[in-house]
Parts: structure tokens; sequence; C-alpha cells
């Protein structure tokens, strides 16, 4: 099984915690967007999203965080040899945490000097690419023009003021099942918490834990609590404590920037 993946994509995170705590062996290939790799003609070709992470079994190969951790919750089950009950309260929670896309929220708090070098770059990035591989021109060429839109949608305040409302709406649900259970779908860790703490290291990274964390004292109770899983510093921790934060926000903001082209519209 291999990972093709980045330590600063929040969905690549996701899956990284699914399989540290399932205790499943990959190959891990990095993927690294910060040099332009994920628009490489080769990976484009494998993955016309060129959006991260991607897994791959043999010939199966899946692409979106929440159908590989589910994916991988299966085939946990299946190398145990145990029948595992349906939960439906775990299916529900991760569908809900997925449903909110942190692309606008990340790049909308992201400086404006971080992202305009970004995205000069990805254009220069694009515009090679196109020279290279002249029978994917045209799809690197939608790419090209979707940077474009995305710079338009970045400035307008209307969406980030929808991102940060849905962002909220979704924590206060949080919030109230935390006072029932320890974790977010019961009293044992799950998938849908691997969904969920990437998003609050997000909140984290941009120095947003007062307006949407330490508000909420069940979700920083239990934002405390999954931070001692070695789950969470693998996959999290060893790039977002002290100092290194502070670079993981730039590298951070890049890779946003860098895989808003390549979201499938």
């Amino acid at each position: 099984m291999q990972l093709y993946h980045h330590p600063y994509s929040l969905d690549s995170q996701k899956v990284r915690m699914a399989l540290e705590e399932k205790g499943i062996d990959y190959t891990s290939y990095h993927v690294n967007p910060l040099t332009g790799k994920n628009m490489n003609v080769d990976f484009f070709r494998m993955n016309p999203s060129a959006k991260l992470p991607v897994f791959q079994n043999g010939a199966h190969v899946i692409y979106r965080a929440i159908d590989i951790i589910q994916y991988i919750d299966r085939l946990a089950v299946h190398l145990s040899g145990e029948i595992a009950p349906v939960n439906t309260e775990v299916h529900q929670w991760m569908q809900k945490v997925d449903a909110w896309n942190p692309k606008m929220f990340t790049l909308t708090h992201t400086p404006v000097k971080y992202r305009a070098f970004v995205s000069k770059f990805i254009r220069r990035v694009l515009i090679a690419r196109m020279a290279d591989a002249p029978d994917l021109a045209s799809m690197y060429h939608v790419k090209l023009r979707e940077a474009y839109e995305t710079e338009d949608k970045v400035k307008d305040p209307d969406i980030m003021k929808q991102s940060e409302e849905e962002l909220s709406k979704l924590l206060d649900e949080v919030e109230s099942q935390l006072s029932r259970t320890k974790y977010l779908a019961g009293d044992e860790f799950s998938p849908a918490d691997s969904m969920l703490i990437p998003i609050l290291a997000r909140i984290t990274l941009l120095d947003l834990d007062d307006e949407y964390i330490n508000c909420r004292p069940k979700i920083l109770e239990y934002y405390n609590l999954v931070k001692l899983r070695p789950s969470y510093k693998i996959a999290i921790g060893k790039y977002f404590s002290g100092w290194k934060k502070y670079r993981t926000l730039f590298k951070t903001s890049f890779f946003l920037c860098v895989r808003t082209l390549f979201r499938k519209y």
C-alpha cells in the first residue's frame, strides 16, 4: 500500500492519523507542492486533480480523504478477522466534518504577501507544464484560469464570512456532542476524530484558538486529550510545535494555494 501525501496537507493529516490509529503499514511518498511536484506531468497523468493525498492498494486508487479513511477502516476490520458493528454515528460525523471546506478559510487568513508570492509561482509552473506536455495543455490551462478565479474569491468578504459561519456552526455541534461523549462519536476514538483533529490544528496554526477553540471548553479539553495520542504526534504534532509552527504557516499557505488550483469543480 502506498500513500502519496504531504505533511502540510490537511487531508493528508486526516489519512495519516487514521493509518497510524489502525497500525496499518504503508509506503510513504512525499509529493511536495512547494516545489510543484504535484503538477509534474507523471503525477498529473496518474491523478488529474493533482490533489493530495492519493492512496493506492494494488490496482485500487482512492483520492478523497473520507473515502480513503473509510477504506482503511474496512481494511483494518478485515485484517483483524473480527466482525465490527456498523456505527452510523461515526459515519454521520465524518460526513459533517467533510462538508466543511477549509480551503477558503485558510487562504483568507493567510497574509496577502504570501498569497501573492505563491500565486505568481503557480502561474509560472503551469505555463512551464503546458510546454512539457502539449497533450495536457488544455487541462493545465483550465487550472490557470481557475487560479485567477480563486484570487477573486479570496478578496470577497462574503465568501470569508460564509466559511467562518459554517465552521462556527460545525464547532457548536461538536461542543454539544462532547458534553455527552469523550470523543466525537462516542467514548472510543474513531475515524470521525481523525477527520476533525486536523481542522483544530489548522485553527491553531492560524492563531485563531481564542475565536474558535478556547471559547468552547469541551472542545479545548478534547483537543488537549487527542494531542497526547501517538497518531497526532506523528501526523501533526512534530510540524506544529513551538517555533516550527511559524515555518509551517508559510509552507501551509503555499500548499493551500497550490491545492486550490487542482480542486475538481
